[in-house]
């Protein structure tokens, strides 16, 4: 999420007036001169370099938008000038161009980090299509990484988090209790610490409490503090979060989980300021902020009796509710970038890049999790996927086979294998209805299509494969080479398809 408590425009539109030029670094003349024209038809600025070495001067003074670069000239190479960029500018995007179309460039070519590899002869129009999505993610790059490097607040463009926005603009100078409603993982932290940042408060200490996390006999002194002997192992004094959140702002996390004769006591701070440590006599002033959060509807468990109404109605002075990441699709893009660009940073590695494939079908995921899954999934794909453009093959197997929450109940609804012919005899289940699962197919494929998602086949096809075996390994019990005779496959084809799209269960005879 950014370092503002605004919404991070992308306007690749309007950033069109400030680029910076295309660098082309071949000594190949004719490769430059083709190149030149073809992005000037494009309104593209180019500049050209017949040498690696004279790129790397111009890289002290200024940085283009893309560097696309032979890998085999005279003097240094295109790798060298790879290596070079990638340690002054590890945005910047780089493809590499070769008549050498062999496995072992294409191979050093991604470890150095490279955007893409283009073989000559190239067509020119794919190279020019190709020269614009690099230019484009550089933009996407720069606007994530424009902001300052701090601990990062909320990143947004959908309306609802407008008005999230709006709402912590309207409190900077407030404070007032708030109350704050979401699912879990949609970042409530994030705004409270943004409400924080942006009071009267800012120079005084923030303390969060999960009051969910901290067992209910140590609440009490987590929260109040403790006096010496107050208790078995109480061998000092201690102060609470209370205390700690002197003149600034404490944040209850999961409020609507706190204990019921904890409530009392936390109604008492909030009415009159004061407060006794456990085991303490002598009453202690609060000045303090409290911002609370819940994912739990807290007026349903004031009606169960769970919560205490008039502690309900202290808290909920202004209440600020978070939208779902599926009530902000459009953010998703974004909010992925900036965790790749974020994971990648604090491994030290070069940022992955997601294909326009891999990033739609990303798009159209229900994420239960909301934010924090996002996180953790670009946090994966920084370690576990393979290359520097992750296509869609290359995300978690169980998003693949719609674990993930991103397809509708159509496309999670099992595929109705037809029974083998002796269970039919029994009339077993699956004898009626064969085709059904036909039918499914061709349902999901047309909501995919419409959808304008890319690469239908290989997404289908891997989840036909997947239900394929995961079927076969049943009916053999789990017998790989079993189940390749009954499929009509290899052993070989089996084992490796079952490494590739996650199968458990398999075992060698």
């Amino acid at each position: 999420m950014g370092a503002q408590a605004v919404p991070l425009q992308i306007d690749l539109a309007g950033k069109r007036e400030y680029m910076k030029p295309i660098w082309i670094v071949d000594d190949d003349a004719s490769i430059r001169w083709v190149l030149e024209k073809a992005l000037a038809r494009e309104n593209l600025a180019t500049r050209s370099f017949a040498n690696a070495h004279d790129a790397k001067a111009a890289l002290e003074l200024e940085t283009p938008q893309v560097l696309v670069s032979d890998i085999r000239m005279p003097g240094e190479s295109g790798l060298a000038l790879l290596q070079a960029v990638k340690e002054k500018c590890p945005g910047l995007p780089v493809i590499i161009i070769t008549a050498y179309s062999d496995l072992d460039s294409a191979v050093a070519a991604f470890q150095g980090g490279a955007f893409e590899y283009l073989a000559k002869p190239f067509d020119i129009d794919k190279a020019v299509a190709l020269i614009r999505r690099a230019q484009e993610e550089s933009l996407r790059e720069a606007s994530v990484e424009s902001g300052p490097q701090g601990s990062p607040e909320i990143l947004g463009q959908a309306p609802a988090m407008q008005e999230v926005f709006r709402a912590i603009g309207r409190l900077s100078q407030s404070n007032v209790t708030v109350l704050i409603t979401g699912e879990s993982g949609t970042g409530k932290e994030l705004v409270a610490r943004a409400l924080h940042k942006h009071s009267p408060r800012a120079s005084q200490p923030f303390i969060a409490l999960n009051t969910a996390a901290i067992p209910k006999d140590l609440l009490e002194s987590e929260l109040f503090g403790h006096e010496r002997g107050a208790f078995t192992g109480a061998q000092a004094t201690r102060r609470g979060r209370f205390e700690q959140a002197e003149n600034g702002t404490l944040f209850l996390d999961e409020i609507g989980d706190m204990p019921f004769d904890l409530q009392t006591r936390l109604l008492r701070v909030l009415s009159d300021g004061h407060f006794y440590r456990v085991g303490g006599h002598q009453p202690l002033k609060a000045n303090v902020r409290v911002i609370t959060a819940t994912h739990q509807n807290l007026e349903q468990r004031v009606r169960d009796g769970l919560f205490r109404e008039d502690l309900f109605h202290r808290l909920n002075v202004i209440r600020l509710r978070l939208p779902s990441l599926r009530e902000r699709r459009e953010d998703i893009p974004l909010l992925a970038r900036h965790f790749l660009v974020q994971s990648a940073r604090q491994l030290g590695v070069d940022t992955k890049r997601m294909s326009d494939a891999a990033m739609q079908f990303l798009s159209s995921l229900e994420l239960p999790g909301n934010v924090r899954q996002l996180e953790n999934l670009c946090n994966w794909i920084t370690v576990m996927a393979p290359g520097q453009t992750v296509e869609v093959k290359d995300l978690p197997p169980e998003l693949m086979h719609g674990n993930g929450g991103g397809w509708d109940s159509v496309a999670q609804a099992p595929l109705d294998v037809p029974a083998p012919p002796h269970a039919h005899a029994a009339g077993a289940p699956g004898a009626a209805g064969q085709g059904d699962w036909a039918s499914l197919l061709e349902l999901q494929a047309a909501r995919m299509l419409g959808a304008g998602q890319l690469e239908v086949m290989d997404v289908l096809g891997r989840q036909f494969e997947s239900t394929l075996i995961r079927a076969a390994l049943k009916y053999t019990h789990g017998r790989k080479n079993d189940a390749a005779v009954r499929l009509g496959i290899g052993r070989n084809t089996i084992t490796r398809k079952i490494a590739e799209l996650g199968i458990g269960g398999a075992k060698d005879e």
